[in-house]
């Protein structure tokens, strides 16, 4: 079991890299904006599998406390993170097609 949250906790750890310097490489304002939704999106879900692996390794009253306390702070972020990554994702091609 807690392979199966390694391998989610290493994926959604680098697909926040990946987005950070694809958001560092950008030129373009709102591309810039949709690649820092989505680094956040991937830290969300980071957070979320970090608190999960936190209740199987650790049964206790103190881990379940931590752990909800990260699967929360980490759904807000994923979500709100999300929001603004649809948001954003109809504006990019346009932008990209204005600047070319």
């Amino acid at each position: 079991m807690n392979i199966f949250f390694l391998f989610f906790i290493v994926i959604s750890f680098a697909a926040y890299l990946y987005n950070k310097a694809k958001e560092f490489r950008s030129t373009l304002p709102i591309q810039k904006k949709w690649y820092k939704a989505k680094a956040g999106v991937a830290l969300g879900i980071f957070v979320i599998v970090f608190g999960l692996n936190t209740c199987v390794v650790n049964p206790t009253l103190v881990g379940f406390l931590i752990a909800a306390v990260f699967i929360l702070i980490g759904a807000v972020k994923a979500f709100s993170s999300y929001k603004r990554v649809r948001h954003e994702g109809k504006f990019v091609k346009e932008e990209y097609e204005l600047n070319r």
